[in-house]
């Protein structure tokens, strides 16, 4: 029951709170009902991200296919209730009713086991192979699946710790930087206070609105990583299931391994990395002094002896 509430919520538009029809996917990633989405930016007259508020690149995007055809089988399923639960898990455990054996034989014509007593008179003609032979081959597909699933969340959990490494740099950075700063501007008169507080609230803004977007950020990936691991948790408990158990239970597992499977890989937000490299505020210092007209004020590493300071206009 919590395998198919959390695959429920992976199916839901954020906005009607319903199964997706005809889902559209923006360039972050998140995805709506078409006629919800659109209906949202006409309210909000833009075409911001319902949840990330994130400018969407596309004025009028594509149906996703993929996840149509996921969310229409699953909204099917749904529909019937649980007597159709009901059906589909006696299904799992059916044997041959006169010889009360498991099928050894599966038709690739119908995609189904046969009993070898009954049912394969009737195959005659259709390609017939050993269950285990059949069996083993959609597992070694299965596993494939399982490995780029793997290999995405790795991807995920390497961006997340690059993300948390520049939230620590740049923390340490931002009190290094405060008190360089508050070092220097104690050394000038006081009509040059009121600018030294003017540039460190610009500063706390500036590193504010960075890391609000990291967080943002960073909650997606998490979001990615939980969703890719209970994907896997899936693939792996099928894997573990025998032959007619296996068969009667795959294809919705692989269905949603390879829709998770082909999203695009995590990427870095564009200069974050590089971020770790520049001093925060070091533009505030070099400007400094190039507004009272006496030159660039150099930062200080060596103490106040190697500063400067511009001689205010009496």
């Amino acid at each position: 029951m919590a395998e198919r509430a959390l695959f429920e919520s992976y199916l839901n538009c954020h906005v009607c709170s319903e199964t997706f029809r005809d889902p559209v996917s923006l360039s972050c990633n998140h995805s709506f009902c078409s006629s919800c989405l659109k209906k949202f930016w006409e309210q909000a007259e833009n075409k911001n991200c319902p949840i990330c508020k994130r400018k969407s690149s596309k004025q009028d995007p594509d149906v996703n296919f993929s996840l149509k055809e996921l969310a229409d089988s699953f909204a099917g399923r749904k529909k019937t209730g649980s007597s159709e639960t009901e059906k589909e898990e006696k299904k799992v455990e059916v044997v041959c009713r006169k010889h009360q054996e498991e099928p050894k034989l599966f038709c690739k014509d119908e995609d189904r086991a046969v009993c070898t007593v009954c049912d394969f008179p009737h195959h005659v003609g259709h390609k017939v192979v050993p269950v285990e032979q059949v069996v083993s081959d959609l597992k070694e597909q299965l596993k494939s699946d399982l490995k780029a699933l793997q290999d995405k969340r790795d991807k995920y959990k390497h961006v997340e710790k690059t993300y948390n490494e520049v939230i620590q740099y740049s923390k340490k950075q931002l009190l290094s930087t405060e008190r360089q700063i508050r070092a220097e501007f104690n050394k000038l008169h006081q009509f040059l206070r009121e600018e030294e507080e003017s540039r460190l609230a610009a500063l706390r803004e500036e590193e504010e609105q960075k890391g609000k977007k990291i967080s943002r950020e960073m909650k997606m990936i998490q979001e990615h990583i939980s969703s890719l691991s209970d994907s896997i948790c899936a693939v792996e408990e099928d894997l573990q299931k025998h032959n007619v158990p296996f068969l009667s239970s795959y294809k919705p597992t692989q269905t949603r391994a390879r829709v998770q499977g082909s999203l695009s890989d995590p990427q870095l937000l564009s200069g974050a990395a590089d971020r770790c490299g520049q001093t925060p505020g070091q533009p505030v210092l070099q400007s400094l002094g190039e507004d009272e007209g006496q030159g660039p004020l150099q930062s200080c590493h060596s103490g106040p002896k190697h500063c400067t300071p511009p001689s205010p206009s009496v």
